[in-house]
């Protein structure tokens, strides 16, 4: 039986046509600049967040790191989200590796800034504090597309305080999906944009930094000092490039499941579902403290991956289809069918 894993959408494999497209790529020497399917890739990335270039990185953890050293200095601050991936979960790689000052702000559930707070946190020039460079956002955020009026304003206030702003689009082709729009369209007024390829679109690896020909420049310097310069990476970047050629509309898929999953999930009084409308590929379920650890290994028992803890994300992606979902219900429904017959 083929194992359901729903613990995230980096778990997804290539897929038969995939691997054909990297067998078959033209490779050059990246660093060089004379790889002809990374330059392909690149000019896609550009072309599709409406950016005038792009730099191919290992992971989205790099292509923000990338982002963040390109646009701020030793001793400059940038504003992020208390739950945001650059600052929670990427090592603390803009302190410890660029002297870059993370000023945390706490985000409401849906991604989303208090603006005002943003404002009070900007710094004066004054010799005593940091220098506010740059303004972090994150689209989706815990699988939620950023509301498109919110974007709007966030770019207002950073223009108004001569922020740079960078995106951290770890799912923004989801949310594009999501809103109905072309990529390009969220990417307007950010300097800078983050797109992984290795997320819902499936790519075993990659990410690339989007912005104009100065950051990507300096990025590109980055890139090489942090032994992020690949040499023949076209065999990777075709995987990116079918990725996007092919796998990019199918994202709605993945959303119609996890909308599917809640449906099932809400049935079990147990259980508190969170789902809401901006929800993209990302069903959240706070189980009783008692099942933290039972739970993930009934259903592991039975081929379906799910994380271990309290409140637990489950994750849709290329991997899972409709007959999967069904079945992840009905293991949810099994499991406290028996724990009902127990007690």
């Amino acid at each position: 039986m083929a194992v359901i894993d729903l613990r995230s959408d980096t778990v997804t494999r290539p897929s038969q046509g995939m691997r054909a497209a990297m067998m078959a790529a033209p490779v050059g020497d990246d660093v060089y600049g004379e790889d002809p399917t990374v330059n392909r890739l690149e000019q896609m990335a550009a072309a599709l967040t409406g950016t005038e270039a792009a730099l191919f990185a290992a992971s989205g953890t790099q292509s923000n790191l990338l982002g963040l050293l390109a646009q701020c200095g030793r001793g400059d601050e940038y504003i992020v989200g208390q739950q945001a991936h650059t600052y929670r979960y990427e090592g603390g790689g803009a302190a410890v590796l660029g002297s870059i000052q993370p000023q945390p702000l706490e985000l409401h559930a849906d991604g989303t800034f208090d603006l005002e707070q943003v404002r009070a946190a900007v710094k004066p020039d004054d010799v005593h504090f940091a220098r506010s460079r740059l303004l972090a956002l994150e689209n989706t955020h815990n699988g939620r597309a950023l509301p498109l009026e919110y974007l709007g304003q966030a770019h207002a206030c950073a223009r108004e305080h001569q922020l740079r702003f960078h995106l951290d689009g770890a799912r923004l082709c989801n949310a594009a999906i999501h809103h109905q729009l072309s990529v390009g369209q969220l990417c307007q007024g950010f300097d800078s944009v983050s797109l992984c390829l290795s997320k819902g679109l499936g790519a075993p690896v990659g990410s690339l930094l989007c912005a104009d020909q100065e950051v990507i420049a300096e990025a590109r310097r980055w890139r090489k000092m942090l032994g992020g310069g690949m040499r023949q990476a076209g065999i990777l970047a075709a995987a990116g490039i079918h990725a996007l050629e092919h796998q990019l509309e199918r994202l709605a898929e993945d959303h119609a499941h996890a909308a599917d999953l809640a449906r099932g999930l809400v049935e079990l009084e147990e259980l508190a579902v969170e789902y809401a409308e901006s929800q993209t590929n990302m069903v959240f379920v706070t189980l009783p403290p008692e099942d933290a650890e039972s739970l993930p290994r009934f259903l592991g028992e039975r081929n379906i991956r799910i994380p271990s803890g309290k409140r637990v994300r489950l994750v849709t992606h290329l991997d899972i289809d409709a007959p999967a979902i069904q079945a992840v219900i009905a293991g949810f429904k099994a499991y406290y069918s028996r724990q009902n017959l127990s007690r």
